[in-house]
């Protein structure tokens, strides 16, 4: 069986030319469905960040809580900074006593922001409050501390269904 041939120079010029464009049509098709199918999962996903925050050896952090005062990470997760986790640590146990909480008032919204007084557990609110670290706002959407190996913590960011770490406390 012969192969097909081109015998006229117009469809050997053209037959070349509509190949390639057809080939990077459906190319760019296959490119443009992948892109709409990966920024649908990510409108269900508003962040791009971790599930867990690394934060470090509990000694070293333990160590800067009791002169420092609890430690601010500002915006967690969000574009917006609406998610920032405030982390404390009580008692002399580095392994025990992990805390996370939102950086505004218990008894306020997350509009009402706080500001650490330096060097204490103290923070002011927008209403000029000042008030203690353990008046700050619970986490609702499951952030703990988890302790791995002993002397690395690490800031869940949300709880998902099949964890078997158990929070730091």
């Amino acid at each position: 069986m012969r192969r097909p041939e081109l015998r006229s120079p117009l469809a050997r010029a053209v037959t070349p030319v509509v190949a390639g464009l057809g080939f990077f049509a459906v190319l760019g098709l296959i490119l443009w469905a992948t892109a709409a199918l990966m920024a649908g999962e990510q409108s269900q996903s508003t962040t791009f960040s971790p599930d867990r925050l690394p934060v470090g050896n509990i000694k070293n952090w333990a160590a800067s809580i009791d002169e420092n005062g609890p430690v601010i990470f500002p915006g967690l997760g969000t574009t917006t900074g609406e998610r920032t986790l405030v982390l404390d640590h009580n008692g002399t146990n580095v392994e025990k006593g992990w805390v996370v909480y939102y950086a505004y008032p218990a008894d306020r919204d997350p509009n009402c922001a706080v500001e650490q007084v330096t060097g204490s557990s103290n923070f002011v609110d927008c209403e000029g409050r000042t008030i203690d670290v353990t008046e700050l706002a619970p986490p609702t959407n499951g952030e703990y501390p988890i302790i791995e190996d002993r002397r690395n913590l690490f800031i869940d960011l949300g709880d998902r269904p099949g964890d078997s770490i158990v929070p730091a406390g």
